[in-house]
């Protein structure tokens, strides 16, 4: 019981720790190389203004949703070793 504990938990912290490392790329990277990404369009955009107002929250929503599928996964295995 204890090893699956450990399983769950070590799957938990490594999933965690993925995803707020994706998160502070797309906080930090975004802003830090804003001024070299304004010289990138989209849709008449400067891309460092797409990515401010939308790209960065479309990671996120993508974040919390890989979070919410994994959990759920993680949580179905440890309840079948149970």
């Amino acid at each position: 019981m204890a090893d699956h504990t450990d399983d769950y938990w070590r799957g938990t912290r490594r999933l965690t720790a993925i995803l707020l490392a994706a998160w502070l790329a797309t906080s930090f990277l975004a802003v830090f190389f804003a001024r070299e990404l304004a010289g990138l369009t989209i849709f008449g955009w400067p891309l460092s203004f797409y990515l401010a107002a939308q790209g960065a929250s479309l990671v996120y929503l993508a974040i919390v949703g890989i979070y919410a599928w994994r959990m759920r996964r993680l949580d179905r295995r440890q309840r079948e070793r149970a």
